[in-house]
């Protein structure tokens, strides 16, 4: 009789083997699904490249600090949902929950704006909060995102919003609404702040333990909780667009026009705070018709304090995040035909060992020529070769034999309708032909 405990399996008393699975919140992506993710990063690239962003990278982890500081101790992400350990030395060190932080870390860091701005950078990184898996949410996730640096004018606003918006055009995604808020700057936040404080604070009892504590430290994040009842309280709370100085109303008054004028339609939702505190003025969803939170495709806004709150000279930020593994779901449940994965041009059947040489040695120049060419490689009869050939959905095939090897000469035969043509064996002309 076989048991199983855990992840080991045992017969009556003798350990047999032990089979290790993924940690939960993480997922593998098998070389069938992998096409998916590469279309979906190479439209995203090609998108952020255009608009004239470069690639930036930065290590998955970072000192802890970096987080309590940028996204802020008042938020879910640093109170209850990161990776944190101390490392051999003694530092507290954390996997990356955003990958904003670690970018302004790195461009202060490196001095890259010390240069010439405005500053365009994109990245596509992994990812780490500890939260309950669902849909479209893993503990590890894969975000694509892109930060405008020494923008501070309305303009920058509107190019990264239009550069998400044309990211879920030519990736397929059509089912999504813009919603835009303000929420003010440092001038006119601490108004809206004591505002928010007395009228939460009148509900503090049926607020969740969590919100007591928000209510203290930061209230407005008590509006991004999920909690039935503090959401059902939040519903009437003050709104930051009634406390905006006359810089912010300015401010989101021209980032509308210029959607206006790019054709892009929204809807200013007065709810919208995103979950970071390091936000200032926009923040933004591309939200689909998807309820609830994993609706939400796209988040972003301005950041302009965070530079500075880094040690970095005052700079301007905007920017935002897509989750890779969010965008895949959605655009497969709106029907987007993903490219097939690469299938090779040829296929080098052989039979004997002459012909098996040669198949190896052919396929070898071909590939050189950056031709996609295989041959079987566990030395099946020719039959069982044709049949995996037929498996890989190879464009064209050709069998090498004593005959070929000696004339030079093959049937180059089309799978998809089974003509043939003779042609030399040579790599050359193959990879022509093909």
């Amino acid at each position: 009789m076989m048991l199983r405990l855990g992840g080991a399996f045992f017969t009556k008393g003798y350990f047999m083997a032990i089979q290790i699975t993924s940690p939960r919140g993480t997922a593998d992506v098998l070389p069938q699904d992998s096409s998916k993710w590469q279309y979906i990063e190479g439209v995203l690239k090609g998108v952020c490249e255009r608009f004239g962003y470069q690639e930036t990278r930065t290590p998955t982890f970072e000192h802890t600090e970096l987080f309590q500081r940028g996204v802020g101790d008042s938020t879910d992400v640093v109170d209850k949902e990161m990776y944190t350990m101390e490392d051999k030395g003694g530092r507290s060190i954390t996997l990356r929950p955003e990958g904003t932080a670690g970018v302004v870390r790195s461009f202060i860091q490196n001095g890259v704006l010390a240069g010439t701005l405005p500053v365009r950078a994109y990245y596509i990184l992994s990812c780490f909060r500890y939260e309950k898996p669902q849909a479209g949410r893993l503990r590890e996730f894969h975000q694509l995102g892109i930060e405008l640096f020494g923008a501070g004018s309305a303009d920058g606003d509107a190019e990264v919003i239009r550069i998400a918006s044309q990211a879920l055009r030519e990736i397929g995604i059509k089912n999504v609404r813009l919603e835009i808020n303000s929420i003010g700057c440092p001038e006119c936040r601490p108004r809206y702040r004591e505002a928010l404080y007395n009228y939460f604070k009148a509900y503090e009892e049926q607020l969740c333990d969590t919100c007591r504590v928000r209510l203290e430290k930061n209230p407005m994040r008590i509006i991004d909780c999920k909690s039935p009842e503090c959401q059902a309280i939040a519903a009437n709370a003050p709104m930051a667009l009634d406390y905006l100085c006359d810089e912010c109303r300015d401010h989101f008054e021209s980032v509308k026009s210029y959607l206006d004028e790019s054709g892009i339609s929204y809807s200013v939702n007065p709810r919208i705070v995103r979950g970071l505190d390091y936000y200032t003025k926009t923040v933004f969803e591309f939200v689909h018709e998807s309820a609830g939170a994993q609706g939400v495709v796209c988040g972003g806004g301005r950041y302009d304090g965070l530079v500075g709150m880094l040690g970095g000279n005052p700079t301007p930020g905007v920017g935002f995040g897509m989750g890779i593994e969010r965008l895949i779901n959605v655009a497969e449940s709106e029907g987007v035909v993903f490219p097939s994965p690469s299938a090779p041009d040829l296929f080098v059947g052989f039979i004997g060992d002459k012909g098996r040489e040669a198949a190896r040695r052919l396929v070898f120049d071909l590939q050189e020529k950056g031709v996609y060419a295989v041959y079987d490689i566990n030395l099946r009869s020719l039959k069982a070769q044709l049949k995996y050939a037929d498996k890989l959905k190879a464009r064209y095939s050709l069998v090498l034999g004593d005959d070929e090897v000696d004339s030079g000469k093959a049937k180059l035969k089309k799978m998809s309708d089974g003509s043939e043509v003779v042609i030399d064996i040579d790599p050359g002309r193959l990879a022509a032909a093909l």
